[in-house]
């Protein structure tokens, strides 16, 4: 991991539009600034995700149509806070479920696994920590049929053609029948998303230039956090918001551990994210052009965001 992150990096930052892959905000410290941003109060997606996994856990396990045991296999569970509601109304009525949340993070998932042997004793846990999409190959041999989980609107921060790419490797590590739900933002008043995304409190500029951080410390690089500044930009017709980490100077950055050196120029940018809203239209031509077959969107009240559920 630790040589691709450094591929990465110096390909990110060598090419004429600089960028950097949102994948490597999630070192423990980004785990735990992301944890923040879902706190704020202008980031409806925890709240609008989490008001559908508690009000609807009822309606998903029906829509699943599975006889017997399953497996419910969590793509980058972080701290689990959305799920619960879920797991609680299966463990409650007795429903036989073996959990399987998968991350990067070996803090998220012990603080994951600690949590639920406390609050659901009787729930069949199996963390695991990695690539989701190796450790996912084992849903292929297993004895029960799955239930993939894609929460968060993760699937926004692909460009498209890598979105369905994505999926039809999802697709392809899943037995006929099993099933994914997955998270996904809808298209909105874009002064809502605005302010999700660029907040007053300073967590998502926190977030963004903890990169920078993570490069210094794995890289041995010189990044000068304070020359740095965040922003981000949505476009509503598109329904793609950009972040961007900001050169507030020309000034050059020692990549010591590559030997390498990068140049910036005043204002110039590195992207550093992508975050897709999708029409309920877009999200069905999604699911098809990934040989999905999408069975039913769970909606929150306010129409924000989407779970949707699809079949393979």
């Amino acid at each position: 991991m630790e040589n691709t992150f450094a591929q990465d990096v110096l390909k990110g930052l060598s090419a004429k539009d600089k960028y950097l892959s949102s994948m490597y905000f999630y070192d423990d410290n980004g785990s735990r600034i992301f944890r923040e941003i879902m706190n704020m109060p202008e980031y409806y997606l925890t709240d609008a995700e989490f008001e559908i996994l508690s009000m609807q856990s009822k309606q998903i396990y029906e829509a699943l149509n599975f006889s017997g045991p399953f497996n419910i296999v969590e793509l980058g569970a972080g701290d689990g806070f959305k799920t619960f509601k879920l797991l609680e109304y299966l463990v409650t009525n007795n429903i036989d479920v073996h959990y399987i949340p998968i991350d990067i993070s070996q803090e998220a998932i012990d603080m994951l696994t600690k949590n639920l042997n406390q609050r659901l004793p009787n729930l069949k846990i199996h963390p695991r920590v990695g690539d989701y999409f190796e450790i996912l190959k084992d849903n292929r041999v297993s004895e029960y049929p799955s239930l993939l989980l894609f929460l968060g609107g993760n699937i926004g921060n692909y460009l498209e053609d890598k979105a369905k790419e994505l999926l039809r490797l999802v697709n392809r590590n899943m037995k006929l029948g099993d099933k994914l739900l997955i998270g996904i933002d809808i298209k909105k008043n874009p002064i809502v998303i605005q302010n999700a995304y660029f907040d007053n409190h300073g967590i998502t500029k926190r977030f963004n230039l903890n990169l920078l951080l993570r490069i210094n410390r794995e890289l041995d690089a010189d990044f000068k956090i304070d020359d740095y500044d965040f922003y981000c930009h949505y476009n509503p017709i598109t329904g793609n918001v950009n972040s961007y980490i900001v050169s507030l100077r020309k000034q050059t950055v020692e990549l010591k551990a590559l030997n390498k050196s990068i140049t910036f120029d005043y204002n110039e940018l590195i992207w550093t994210e992508l975050s897709k809203k999708y029409s309920l239209e877009e999200i069905e031509k999604l699911a098809v052009a990934s040989s999905f077959k999408l069975t039913t969107n769970f909606l929150d009240c306010k129409h924000y965001f989407a779970d949707s559920l699809w079949e393979k």
